[in-house]
């Protein structure tokens, strides 16, 4: 059992183990350093957001933070509003309500029964794994701990090849958008170009639009489609599943596989059925393709299993149809090329994805907003722990981008082995087990490192 366990990460990953380990019931009290960062304890970016238009994309009834608890979130707004239904999608700034109060909660409870408990409001400078202990540096304190976890959440954004220094220095070049959507000037541009159909640009059209009712919106992606639509009710699962799933193992192949979903997808009603029966099994899927597979499905279909398995919520998509029908967005096939000053905006040329279109596209903005979502690379990274940790070997970065080299129960590896007192869960885990941001995954990990920490 490891006693004293350092948590570095203030979200809602960190969060949930943090409950987890304050729910049991050792035969010793514990010591917990929850290295926290400035933001919020347990909100993170993600439900930072004050916003009623910036929807969660997984119904209430499945945002339980904890894994025995699944629908803990729904018992929770319920108690504020019973008329609240387990399908509603419901503001993320709801889901950071909860988090507080349940980490209040495991905090008062785990005090009560002994534990102690330090919410160190800073980010971790440096961690140093050894065989017998972890070592975590924050300024000139070093504690020493049994163990440690990261759950650091998402890593902060980069500009994109491309984006030239003038660009990104006259402050028109957005590359994180969420201190925009917090706080927009109030001068309203005339045209905006979003890069990126995904989730985040969604929730960026959205906010954007609603502050400035006369901007005009240009949203490019190398296929020019939105996320797929929610259905308002809940789809039945695939029947016989676990059929095709063994089909799949069988012959680990990312042309075979999408043969076989079409196949499936071709005898069901609703396509989201067949998507939504391979989520338990991902992991397991994600493990038995080769390397040269899994880099050939992030070439050629990521884009489009991303679009179709997180979808939008059905108010996010209604939303976004009406600034088409408007005339206010207009989406573009195309991929970013260069983005340079052109007098009081920015002129960015593209490349059209287009077979006829030899020469590139051009287009003129008063401001471009970088929403490509979430990034992985802990090789490339400015986030200055995850550097510290590749720079010294403590951790091996995904020879894709995804994350760091781990085992499936969410241990650490360097290049003699895993480490026994090092883990991670949530998003630095993407490239051993795929499926590994959104909540529902983010729990069962809490739980199993928990089980581990604790283990005799």
């Amino acid at each position: 059992m490891h006693r004293r366990v350092a948590i570095i990460g203030g979200g809602a990953a960190s969060a949930a183990l943090l409950g987890e380990l304050l729910a049991r019931r050792p035969p010793q009290p514990l010591h917990l350093d929850w290295y926290a960062g400035g933001a919020t304890p347990a909100r993170g970016v993600a439900y930072s957001t004050a916003s009623e238009r910036h929807l969660l994309n997984v119904r209430a009834a499945s945002m339980g933070m904890f894994a025995g608890k699944p629908q803990g979130f729904l018992d929770f707004v319920q108690r504020a509003d019973p008329a609240i239904a387990g399908t509603d999608f419901l503001p993320r700034r709801r889901y950071g309500d909860y988090l507080e109060a349940e980490v209040a909660q495991a905090l008062a409870q785990g005090r009560a029964r002994g534990h102690d408990v330090q919410v160190v409001p800073f980010a971790a400078d440096a961690v140093v794994p050894e065989d017998n202990g972890v070592s975590v540096f924050r300024g000139e304190d070093v504690h020493r701990v049994d163990a440690a976890v990261l759950a650091i959440g998402a890593l902060p954004p980069q500009p994109l090849a491309g984006a030239s220094e003038a660009a990104l220095a006259s402050g028109r070049y957005v590359v994180d958008p969420w201190p925009l959507l917090a706080d927009p000037p109030a001068e309203a541009p005339g045209h905006v170009v979003v890069i990126g159909l995904g989730l985040t640009a969604a929730d960026v059209l959205l906010e954007l639009s609603a502050r400035w009712p006369a901007t005009r919106f240009t949203a490019i992606s190398r296929h020019g489609l939105l996320p797929e639509p929610h259905l308002r009710g809940t789809s039945l699962p695939l029947e016989d599943s676990v059929q095709m799933v063994e089909a799949m193992l069988d012959g680990p192949d990312v042309r075979r596989w999408l043969r076989l979903l079409r196949e499936a997808i071709a005898q069901e009603e609703d396509w989201r059925s067949v998507i939504d029966s391979l989520r338990p099994h991902t992991p397991a899927l994600w493990a038995a393709l080769p390397l040269d597979q899994r880099a050939r499905f992030q070439r050629h279909a990521r884009w489009a299993w991303e679009r179709a398995r997180h979808r939008m919520p059905p108010a996010v998509h209604e939303g976004l149809a009406a600034l088409e029908r408007s005339g206010r967005l207009h989406r573009q096939r195309g991929q970013m090329y260069h983005v340079g000053i052109d007098g009081d905006g920015l002129r960015m040329e593209l490349h059209p994805h287009d077979r006829d279109a030899a020469k590139l596209q051009t287009l003129h903005a008063d401001l471009v907003v970088q929403s490509v979502g979430m990034d992985f690379d802990v090789a490339r990274t400015p986030h200055p722990l995850m550097r510290q940790l590749v720079v010294n070997r403590h951790v091996l970065p995904d020879p894709l981008g995804l994350g760091c080299q781990a085992t499936p129960q969410g241990r650490l590896l360097h290049e003699g082995g895993e480490w026994s007192r090092l883990f991670a869960i949530g998003s630095l885990l993407r490239g051993t087990l795929w499926e590994s941001t959104a909540m529902p995954e983010i729990r069962q990990q809490a739980r199993a490192v928990a089980d581990q920490l604790l283990a005799e």
